[in-house]
């Protein structure tokens, strides 16, 4: 998928097949959780970094490509990198320009914005008129720890605007994990956003 073949490489390999390296020659590559790679994938990445070349399945030569790689792991590298479950190597070649984007949990003034954003996405994708998250269900959403981040918030209101009766999510439109969750303190989250 990344590097791309050649006809008749493998069973099935009809025709000669771009990888996303290459198809991505002069731009930029996304690479999520990069730090559940394989050792061997790892070794691949780095020479594609370091080099620029890589090798199709099946070919005798390599390519060369210009891509700006950006990636993205819920990994602590570091911590990989000493338990010698990530090349050092390619976290020196990864770790140019870092962002530490804290958890959803610890950044509640962002659950409203991204749950609205989401709602409009899955309105065309279903083909449904939600105007907006309802001031309780916000509540509901300010008071849970988010463990699967913004994923789990998109998944979530996926599901919300999918079984919405109304034209705004409500509480009941939540998962019940999410419902069960415990108040914030006193109703002051909701305050504090205002």
């Amino acid at each position: 998928e990344l590097f791309g073949h050649v006809k008749g490489s493998f069973t099935g390999a009809h025709r000669d097949k771009k990888g996303r390296f290459e198809l991505a020659d002069g731009g930029s590559i996304f690479l999520d959780e990069v730090g559940d790679l394989s050792p061997a994938m790892q070794v691949k990445l780095l020479r594609v970094l370091q080099e620029g070349t890589f090798e199709k399945v099946g070919a005798e030569t390599s390519s060369k490509v210009d891509v700006r790689v950006i990636s993205a792991t819920n990994k602590d590298l570091k911590r990989e990198v000493a338990a010698n479950r990530f090349r050092e190597d390619l976290y020196y070649r990864i770790i140019v320009v870092s962002f530490t984007i804290p958890p959803l949990r610890d950044r509640l003034s962002d659950i409203e914005p991204l749950a609205n954003h989401f709602i409009k996405q899955f309105n065309r994708v279903h083909h449904r008129e939600i105007k907006g998250i309802s001031r309780s269900a916000l509540q509901v959403c300010l008071q849970y720890p988010w463990p699967g981040n913004v994923r789990e918030l998109e998944n979530v209101m996926e599901r919300a605007v999918i079984l919405s009766p109304g034209e705004f999510i409500v509480p009941e439109s939540l998962p019940g994990n999410i419902r069960a969750s415990q108040p914030a303190t006193s109703g002051e989250t909701l305050k504090h956003l205002t």
